[in-house]
């Protein structure tokens, strides 16, 4: 090959306008320079980048948990506080959860208040007794739907996060178990079957008799659209003092129905006998000792 009177790399320098005086550039970077400062630089962005997005949507799993935890327990507090005399729950869709009032969630209520998932998540189970919604109890805050919400993120799904809600109001990020031992069971929530369909009943009536006072509730005022579930809270005035007691259903069937009731002693010092229509339901002591009611109807009382 003919000598040209300069190698390749002198070419290339000369070609990028680069002036060269005894071997040695007089401005800029050799292209050999920019080139391992280039790769370097690529080769430092592929190691950070994955670091830096694992971190971001970590950050945002972590922070999509926390919210629901805090919805959840803003939820409990509204309804002990008894905010508008209601009770308050948080429903859950694949990309959003919503602290609603009441006992049902409406999608159009200008109460929700609507929480949007960061994109890259989703939550993919609401597992709470078969609902997706949790709503709160008037009297206690414990929660008759009790479960979990998983979260996880929309790329990699063993990347998640679950919030578990135990039936005594417990919001937690993680798993428990609940222990009756240290809990004495009491007449504070008493459950029992009652074998007539209550669909079509009329008048709920709450009876104290050592003050001969009588309460009488429209039943199906207090049943939903479907009549599936009845739900009724209240005090009632007896000798001077307030009687705070909430009666609902945890079933309610063309064949049965399935009643819960709340008696806190703490609000409650008188006896009282439940009737639904002629039907004596369930008798309380003024100590709260609970008898299973004359109604043939009525399965024994458990104690929860």
């Amino acid at each position: 090959m003919k000598n040209l009177g300069f190698t390749p790399l002198e070419f290339l320098k000369n070609l990028i306008g680069e002036k060269y005086k005894n071997g040695k550039a007089l401005t800029g970077f050799t292209i050999i320079e920019l080139l391992v400062a280039v790769t370097v630089l690529v080769l430092a962005t592929s190691l950070i980048l994955p670091g830096f997005n694992f971190f971001q949507r970590q950050s945002a799993l972590d922070a999509a948990g926390q919210e629901i935890v805090s919805a959840l327990r803003l939820a409990q507090n509204q309804t002990l506080a008894s905010e508008g005399a209601s009770s308050f729950g948080v429903y859950f869709d694949n990309d959003k959860f919503t602290v609603f009032k009441g006992t049902s969630f409406y999608p159009s209520s200008p109460d929700n208040n609507i929480h949007p998932l960061n994109p890259s998540l989703t939550i993919s189970a609401a597992n709470l007794n078969g609902n997706n919604f949790i709503v709160f109890d008037r009297l206690t805050g414990n929660a008759p739907n009790y479960g979990y919400i998983k979260i996880e993120q929309v790329s990699d799904s063993t990347k998640n996060k679950t919030i578990f809600v135990y039936s005594d109001g417990v919001v937690s990020s993680s798993s428990y178990t609940p222990s009756d031992s240290p809990r004495q069971k009491d007449s504070r929530r008493v459950e029992f079957t009652y074998n007539q369909n209550t669909q079509n009943a009329s008048t709920l009536r709450l009876y104290f008799p050592s003050a001969n006072v009588t309460e009488d509730i429209n039943f199906q005022n207090y049943l939903n659209a479907g009549k599936t579930e009845f739900d009724w809270s209240g005090a009632v005035s007896v000798s001077g003092s307030d009687q705070k007691i909430k009666i609902h259903t945890l079933s309610l069937t063309l064949t049965n129905a399935v009643f819960c009731v709340h008696r806190d002693r703490r609000y409650n010092s008188q006896d009282l006998n439940i009737f639904l229509d002629d039907q004596n339901l369930l008798n309380y002591s003024p100590t709260g000792t609970t008898t299973k009611g004359t109604s043939i109807l009525v399965g024994e009382p458990i104690l929860q």
